[in-house]
């Protein structure tokens, strides 16, 4: 552990904040197709418009949550899960499993407000 007792708090601290935004875009990834499929195109819109700024984000830094980089500041361990309270082949793979959903959930929108 790097940065002693103050620097596992901080640890901690970026793993909470860090899950709690990956729930937050998960959530919003899963709930894109479900507001299209529901018609309602302005929530979907939005829903899509906030992961993509997340994507921006990430393709900015290189793809990888910033995140990331602060808490790789107090640990030395660099296991797909360090930096987030997920399983580590959930961690490993997510942007494969998430990629895909949102490629998926934005496909499906598009096709519901084409078809109307």
């Amino acid at each position: 552990m790097n940065g002693g007792p103050a620097g596992a708090r901080r640890l901690i601290a970026v793993k909470l904040l860090h899950t709690i935004a990956w729930a937050f875009f998960a959530g919003c990834i899963v709930a894109l197709p479900w507001a299209a499929w529901r018609g309602e195109m302005l929530v979907a819109a939005w829903l899509a418009a906030i992961v993509m700024v997340e994507v921006v984000i990430l393709a900015l830094n290189r793809f990888a949550c910033p995140l990331t980089a602060v808490a790789a500041r107090y640990t030395d361990e660099r296991q797909p899960n360090f930096d987030i309270y997920l399983p580590e082949w959930l961690a490993r793979y997510n942007k494969h499993i998430f990629g895909t959903l949102y490629a998926a959930g934005l496909a499906f929108t598009l096709w519901r407000a084409w078809r109307g």
